[in-house]
């Protein structure tokens, strides 16, 4: 029964992910903290100026393609990494020059807020590179650490291959492992999610 319990609420979690990210409401619609010094957010947050002065923002990363249209908050530094939600995209190309800034922003006392359109994807597998790079976890427990600030974090399968490429550079192994699916190859962490949802 307990069993049954577990697999009926991880089902209901999936689906409220899901339509979380396909509807932009809910976890979406703010600044979600991932460290003292690190936020993730969707595109429409980090535009929003309240938001940014309010979380003490003094760095902005932009993992869209699209240039940041809104004038920014005075003292407030703006890089710009121009990559698609695609997973041929090469994200591990920026892995490092972001962890690094977001590691020199930290030590200096500043705030960075990392984000792309939705916050689910791009920004998602930076901050997660961050914390295997600095803050030396693995990569499993760096997406644990993410997802239970924004449960909706979910990076496609191309930047799920490229971070677990990372840690092997980083650490000499990795602690996940893509396996095939109905859906095509996914991370490991995801094999009981897959399942739920094909169930339905």
């Amino acid at each position: 029964l307990i069993s049954s319990v577990q697999q009926s609420f991880s089902t209901v979690s999936v689906n409220f992910c899901l339509f979380m990210h396909l509807s932009g409401t809910g976890g979406l619609s703010g600044l979600c903290r991932i460290t003292d010094h690190l936020y993730l957010s969707n595109s429409k947050a980090a535009n929003d100026s309240s938001q940014l002065t309010g979380s003490g923002i003094t760095c902005i990363i932009n993992a869209t393609e699209t240039k940041r249209s809104c004038p920014l908050p005075p003292g407030v530094e703006y890089v710009h990494i121009p990559v698609s939600d695609s997973p041929l995209s090469p994200l591990r190309d920026h892995f490092s020059e972001v962890a690094d800034k977001i590691q020199v922003t930290t030590e200096s006392g500043g705030r960075v807020l990392v984000h792309c359109n939705a916050g689910v994807s791009r920004s998602v597998a930076l901050c997660i590179a961050y914390l295997m790079k600095h803050r030396g976890v693995t990569l499993l427990e760096a997406h644990g650490w993410v997802r239970s600030c924004r449960p909706i974090a979910r990076p496609n399968s191309g930047f799920w291959k490229q971070l677990v490429q990372y840690e092997t550079e980083l650490r000499g192994c990795s602690s996940v492992r893509m396996v095939s699916s109905s859906m095509g190859e996914i991370p490991d962490v995801y094999e009981g999610e897959d399942r739920n949802m094909v169930l339905l």
